[in-house]
C-alpha cells in the first residue's frame, strides 16, 4: 500500500487549469503570441507607407490592450509622426488669434488634408490594404486556438 500526504492547498493550480479551459482566458494568457502579429503589422505598414523624409514610415509601433474584465484582447498600431502647425481663428469676441494643433502625418497621408494655398492633398489608402491581410490571420489563428482545445 502507497501512502502520500502533502500540506497546504492546490487553489492557484486549480484556478489556472480552469482559467485555461475558458478559451477566452486561454487567449488572455497568450497576449505574447500577439507580438508576432503586432511586427508583422508594424513591417506591413512601413513597407507601404509613402516616403519623404522617412520619419512617418520609421514612426510606427504597436500595443497590445488587455482588458481582462470584459474578456477583450486587442492591438493597436499607431504612428507617433506628428506636425504642428497654427492656424488664425476667431475668439467668441469677434477678435482673431493664432492657435497651435499637432496632427498625425500618417493620418493626413490616408485622408488627404488642405495646403497653406488652398489647395488640396488626396489621400492615399494604403493603411488599410496593408493591414487587412494581419487582422485576417490573427482572426484564423484565434478561431483555430479556440475550436482546437
Amino acid at each position: 500500500m502507497l501512502r502520500i500526504k502533502s500540506k497546504g492547498h492546490y487553489d492557484k493550480a486549480f484556478k489556472y487549469l480552469a482559467d485555461i479551459k475558458n478559451p477566452i482566458k486561454k487567449l488572455l494568457l497568450k497576449t505574447w503570441l500577439l507580438d508576432k502579429y503586432g511586427e508583422q503589422g508594424v513591417e506591413a505598414l512601413k513597407s507601404v507607407t509613402p516616403v519623404d523624409t522617412g520619419n512617418t514610415r520609421d514612426s510606427w509601433f504597436y500595443r497590445i490592450k488587455v482588458n481582462e474584465e470584459k474578456q477583450v484582447l486587442g492591438i493597436e498600431f499607431c504612428n507617433s509622426n506628428v506636425v504642428s502647425a497654427d492656424y488664425t481663428a476667431k475668439n467668441k469676441n469677434g477678435s482673431t488669434g493664432k492657435r497651435q494643433y499637432t496632427v498625425q502625418v500618417a493620418i493626413l497621408l490616408q485622408y488627404g488634408h488642405s495646403t497653406g494655398t488652398g489647395g488640396w492633398v488626396e489621400g492615399i489608402d494604403y493603411i488599410n490594404p496593408a493591414i487587412q491581410p494581419i487582422f485576417d490571420k490573427i482572426a484564423k489563428d484565434a478561431w483555430k486556438e479556440i475550436v482546437d482545445e
